[in-house]
Formats: structure tokens, C-alpha cells, sequence
């Protein structure tokens, strides 16, 4: 398992990060996400962007950290 905190990542270098880190993943391997804020557009950006490419479980709902596990299909 890796973990990906995005909280001392500057925001507009978060998601291109999270992406490629996905990207680096083979099929069955995840990562978990650790961010300050509910990842709500992120979430659906992965819809948009890879479709039922992941999975996307919620570790940890706030209110100061969320954690998701992020799996590649």
C-alpha cells in the first residue's frame, strides 16, 4: 500500500499528481488519498476522465482529514 498525502501539495498541483500517480498503478493496486477536503470533484473528475477504470472507497470522512483508497480495476 502507498499512501498519497495531497495536504502539503500546492492545490493546483494536487490532481495532476493524484492522476499520474493513478496512472503508475497496475490493475488490482491502489493507493490511498489524504487530503484536507472532501474529494467531491476530484471523485467525479475520475468519472469523467477514467471512466470504470477505479474504485473508490471512503477510509475517512473528516471534518479535518479524508482518506480514500483509490483502486485501479
Amino acid at each position: 500500500m502507498s499512501e498519497l498525502d495531497v495536504r502539503i501539495i500546492a492545490p493546483r498541483d494536487r490532481h495532476p499528481l493524484i492522476f499520474s500517480t493513478f496512472d503508475a498503478l497496475q490493475p488490482g493496486d491502489f493507493f490511498e488519498l489524504v487530503n484536507d477536503h472532501a474529494p467531491k470533484p476530484l471523485y467525479y473528475q475520475f468519472l469523467h476522465e477514467r471512466p470504470d477504470l477505479f474504485t473508490w472507497e471512503y477510509l475517512e470522512e473528516g471534518p479535518e482529514t479524508w482518506r480514500v483508497r483509490i483502486t485501479h480495476k
